[in-house]
């Protein structure tokens, strides 16, 4: 049985996204992520950008689910460059508390490359961690901003895109393929219209261990997809759902409200 702990449920809820113009965007999207159809988490998601710079925050409210999902708060933000086709993160940093213990991650990159990051309490190296190299360490971006999708349309374009990333634990690689159109029509979701399908392939890399669960799951699942929609006519597009297939049932995350 996977366990999902607080840090990989919230991760996996923060795939946002982001715009191709110079415009000033000012955003939040509130999601609701389920388990098997059980409420285990509420999450908002700041976005700002004044044309040249952005910053992103997450923060969220896990209410847990037995000894499958931990109960506790997670907060994250990525911050940097925003101009041209990409986000160039600066800083990325992440705080999770669960059970009473804190932990903490702080990143920062020099262009796409690691600086220094630090993560507190230390991670320990057991037998089966894959040890991080400096060579990894290099061409990557953060979890945040890797996921912000910039645009001229909602085509098949979006999902034409591959990400190196290192969350200051583990460096992953990330592969999206266009699966298809679809129209939202929920009235109790935060958009209604066009949406277009990404597949997900997940790739480890370095820093995960091997006996992880949820990390083989990921690798050798075949059904993780992600709806985008547009914000607006900001150039940016964002996650309208985004569906993880477990053995416990769907793992789900769905926009429940918009404000830009």
């Amino acid at each position: 049985m996977i366990k999902f702990r607080l840090i990989p449920v919230a991760a996996l809820a923060v795939f946002l996204s982001h715009p191709a113009s110079a415009a000033e965007v000012d955003a939040t999207a509130k999601y609701v992520v389920t388990l098997g159809g059980i409420n285990i988490a509420n999450i908002s998601v700041d976005l700002d950008d004044n044309g040249s710079r952005y910053d992103l925050n997450l923060s969220a409210n896990v209410a847990g689910l037995g000894t499958l999902v931990a109960s506790g708060t997670a907060k994250a933000s990525s911050s940097g460059r925003s101009a041209g086709q990409t986000l160039v993160a600066d800083t990325f940093n992440l705080q999770t508390r669960a059970n009473g213990e804190l932990f903490t991650v702080d990143v920062s990159f020099a262009g796409r490359d690691v600086s220094s990051f630090k993560v507190d309490p230390p991670i320990i190296d057991n037998y089966d961690r894959v040890p991080l190299e400096r060579r990894h360490l290099t061409g990557v971006g953060d979890f945040l901003s890797a996921f912000v999708l910039k645009g001229t349309g909602l085509d098949k374009s979006l999902c034409q895109k591959q990400s190196n990333i290192f969350t200051g634990v583990e460096r992953f690689n990330i592969a999206m393929t266009y699966a298809g159109e679809d129209n939202a029509t929920s009235p109790r979701t935060g958009y209604q219209g066009p949406v277009v399908l990404c597949t997900v392939d997940y790739n480890p890399v370095s820093g995960h261990f091997t006996s992880s669960d949820i990390t083989n799951y990921l690798a050798d699942s075949n059904r993780i997809i992600i709806w985008y929609a547009p914000l607006g006519d900001s150039g940016y597009f964002i996650p309208y759902r985004v569906l993880l297939g477990t053995n416990m049932g769907d793992l789900s995350m769905v926009l429940t409200g918009l404000r830009n």
